[in-house]
């Protein structure tokens, strides 16, 4: 692990780092907060949306000082794989910055789109062995694609993350543009592989959750084609699954929005990571 930068920040440590990843065979970056204090510490994961990288949460969310109080690791992975060599698309919602939180099985990105395998199996040891950080208390979170993220890893390993939380997500890709033109380059034409990538599918194939907290801002320009929150409803009321969908009147997508409610879900995963 390389150190790329550092700096005070509340009494922590807010970091950058870099390392060489197996999974997707590229130079990856993530930021880290660290707590003052000796730790060990629990840790939240948040994940960014499209044409984002690790910067995004760490410089724009203030959740540090909160974080700080509580005593929360912060960990913000970059949203793909980027470099020479590898594949991009003029498009904003495919390619470097949109990687969906998955492991592509298509060319040609399945030779470097493997950000599932990146979190999921290979940074999760890196923190653990290189911060003061409880591995049995993960908690994680996201924006939009990186709600999308959350929503998906949490149900798919529930063993690893006792609390799930999301801003504005992309619940059911399945079923709305920016999810049908991502999954089906990243993975093909059998949408039977798209199910373990959305949340709503694998609610209704029996993932589970202890309960859920989504934010939505009903200003948001993305609200009825993208992001459709009324699939999540439907599928964890089928389910018996505690969701907390709070509608935020008048907010958008961005994050100004994340900035005015993250105090509320570092809270939350606080209050669930004891």
């Amino acid at each position: 692990m390389d150190t790329v930068s550092t700096a005070k920040c509340f009494g922590g440590t807010q970091g950058t780092y870099r390392i060489d990843s197996a999974a997707t065979g590229t130079a990856m970056r993530f930021a880290v907060f660290v707590p003052p204090g000796e730790g060990p510490f629990p840790v939240l994961w948040f994940l960014a949306g499209l044409t984002c990288t690790e910067d995004n949460f760490t410089q724009k969310a203030g959740a540090q000082r909160i974080a700080a109080e509580l005593g929360l690791i912060l960990v913000a992975p970059d949203t793909s794989p980027r470099g020479e060599g590898v594949a991009n698309d003029e498009a904003y919602d495919m390619g470097q910055g949109a990687g969906f939180y998955l492991d592509a099985t298509q060319a040609p990105w399945a030779q470097h789109f493997r950000m599932y395998s990146h979190i999921v199996d290979e940074l999760l040891g890196v923190i653990g062995a290189n911060f003061p950080a409880d591995m049995s208390r993960q908690g994680i979170s996201g924006h939009s694609m990186g709600g999308h993220g959350a929503l998906t890893l949490a149900l798919r390993n529930p063993d690893r993350f006792r609390s799930v939380s999301a801003f504005a997500p992309i619940v059911a890709p399945n079923q709305v543009p920016w999810g049908i033109n991502a999954l089906g380059k990243y993975l093909g034409e059998d949408r039977a592989a798209w199910r373990r990538h959305d949340a709503v599918a694998l609610i209704e194939d029996g993932a589970r959750v202890s309960e859920l907290l989504v934010d939505q801002g009903d200003a948001d320009p993305w609200l009825i084609d993208q992001l459709k929150p009324e699939l999540l409803v439907d599928a964890c009321a089928a389910a018996a699954v505690p969701l907390t969908l709070r509608w935020q009147p008048g907010y958008e997508h961005g994050y100004f929005f994340v900035q005015s409610f993250i105090e509320d879900h570092l809270r939350w995963h606080a209050a669930r990571l004891v």
